[in-house]
């Protein structure tokens, strides 16, 4: 799910684009549908496809609403001068402004996460990352 509104927010935002054109908002749909579809497209041990993800993670037909976060979504500028941790970037993973829907996620129920993460990741930092949100109780 994805919602107009909101891209545009990010854009301006996030990206400090002052008056973001479809151009802009098309960019940054593409590069979320992108990474979503990276372990279609590409060979890895660990890759699913996308009705994996729908089956496995919430089996219930009637209940599946993915909802989509996207991050870092940060400046070019602010990318040559920030460098993130895991577990830095996986908090912001749960921050309602990097969704792709305006919605409060403390007010609705979830059954299942998926984090994908792209780039030179360890399983450890990853594990240790999960670890630290689940104590936060920001999920």
């Amino acid at each position: 799910m994805v919602d107009n509104e909101t891209i545009y927010d990010i854009c301006h935002i996030n990206l400090d684009i002052e008056s973001p054109t479809y151009t802009n908002l098309n960019r940054l749909l593409s590069k979320i549908v992108s990474s979503i579809t990276a372990s279609i497209r590409l060979d890895g041990a660990l890759n699913v496809d996308l009705t994996q993800f729908q089956t496995n993670l919430v089996p219930y037909p009637h209940i599946h609403f993915p909802l989509s976060t996207y991050a870092p979504v940060i400046s070019a500028e602010k990318a040559y001068h920030e460098q993130l941790s895991v577990v830095e970037l996986t908090s912001v993973c749960f921050e309602p402004a990097n969704k792709m829907v305006k919605c409060d996620p403390c007010h609705g129920k979830y059954m299942a996460y998926c984090l994908l993460y792209h780039g030179d990741m360890v399983p450890k930092d990853v594990n240790a990352a999960i670890a630290t949100i689940k104590t936060k109780y920001i999920i």
